[in-house]
């Protein structure tokens, strides 16, 4: 079963900027897709940003220059930047992993920005 090891997010003034973390463990397929979803009170979970096995990145409009997504020190682990926050940003921030089979979700990580 994937786990997720989360950390990050909290409460930033807009403009600020907040980094997560995710480390995945438990991984059984060779190839795999890691990134967030972010889900606002009341809303569904979008997806944010998301990297492949082979390091390409693609991100939601709304975030497109503002974040940037990229590994960590091991193929299971990513960082996502964010910067410029504004208060459209707050949600729960969710790492995920597709396998190819499922699709595996974290804890998840409140992101708050407001003054």
């Amino acid at each position: 079963q994937v786990q997720f090891l989360e950390s990050g997010g909290g409460w930033v003034q807009p403009g600020g900027s907040l980094r997560l973390s995710c480390t995945a463990y438990g991984i059984t397929s060779t190839s795999f897709t890691m990134g967030w979803y972010l889900q606002r009170p009341g809303g569904e979970r979008d997806l944010v940003a998301i990297i492949t096995s082979g390091n390409m990145v693609s991100y939601t409009d709304d975030v497109k220059g503002r974040f940037t997504i990229r590994r960590g020190d091991a193929r299971n682990s990513i960082l996502l930047q964010m910067n410029s926050l504004k208060p459209e940003d707050t949600a729960v921030y969710y790492c995920y992993l597709h396998d190819g089979s499922a699709m595996h979700f974290g804890q998840g990580a409140q992101v708050t920005v407001s003054s």
